[in-house]
């Protein structure tokens, strides 16, 4: 593995003489340990922000279908209920509507979709077979996920040496984390500039055995709780959803649009069946 900036000359070295030491052995496994995690939590920090991005997406647009089939189920079970008068018939009645729930606000259903009319353009076409614009990229773009990429690996918390550095770094990731989760090229890039004129990262300076055992066990639980992390995201219903079309995940959420509208164009045909003499 290159060595970091900073550290060239360090145990390790040929012609070192104690390079061979077993805490210098160590010393590299933790270095290695070190930027092994910082990898893995750069890759499950971006499947997060494509998996928050999807789950958005995914209410904001589909929300309204998945409203408009709930009622249909209930006003389709009160029909029949209707028409029978069986105590079966009406106990499922009840149980449809109590499935329906209130409409949250038009605010945060629709958000952007809400013009001086009511329901806008795009969110009118949801329910009908009229086309629509295709939704925004769940994904931050590639320039970004670079430039995310990159200010990890160069300051990322687990590289400070001191709490005072950690805490600087811990700031300063915590701004990047929100600049990638909105796609903020440009933010990104003049976070890269603050990073390259601020203090130079320290070097790693070998500690004790004890200290480098601490330090690898440490590392091992941070693992294990990303590794859990990782699992709940990829086990989550937007996360399964994800997996399905890693590569175009505004597709998939074209294609469940297609079959919400399927399903209400069934149930409508149910329901007025049932309100036919």
């Amino acid at each position: 593995m290159p060595s970091a900036p900073g550290e060239s000359g360090g145990p390790g070295d040929s012609g070192d003489s104690g390079a061979d030491r077993p805490e210098a052995r160590l010393e590299r496994a933790v270095r290695a340990a070190e930027q092994a995690l910082i990898e893995f939590e750069i890759a499950v920090e971006t499947f997060r922000v494509e998996v928050e991005n999807f789950s958005r997406l995914h209410h904001q647009k589909l929300g309204p279908m998945y409203s408009r089939l709930d009622e249909l189920d209930a006003l389709i079970a009160e029909a029949k209920a209707a028409r029978t008068g069986d105590p079966e018939d009406l106990r499922r009645a009840g149980e449809a509507r109590a499935l329906v729930m209130p409409m949250p606000g038009v605010d945060e259903l629709f958000h952007d979709w809400m013009d001086s009319d009511g329901i806008s353009d795009d969110a009118g076409a949801m329910l009908t077979d009229r086309p629509v614009r295709p939704p925004q990229r769940v994904r931050p773009s590639e320039e970004v996920r670079r430039l995310y990429r990159e200010l990890v690996r160069q300051a990322h918390p687990d590289l400070a040496q001191d709490e005072v550095e950690r805490e600087r770094r811990d700031a300063f990731i915590a701004r990047v984390n929100a600049a990638y989760g909105r796609g903020e090229e440009q933010q990104l890039r003049e976070l890269a500039e603050e990073w390259a004129a601020g203090p130079a990262p320290e070097r790693a300076v070998p500690g004790e055995s004890e200290e480098l055992y601490a330090r690898l066990e440490w590392l091992s639980r941070r693992k294990e709780l990303l590794s859990l992390v990782a699992k709940d995201l990829e086990d989550s219903a937007i996360g399964s959803m994800l997996r399905m079309a890693p590569e175009d995940p505004d597709r998939l959420l074209e294609e469940i649009a297609e079959q919400l509208l399927a399903q209400v164009s069934a149930r409508e045909a149910e329901l007025a069946g049932l309100a036919a003499p």
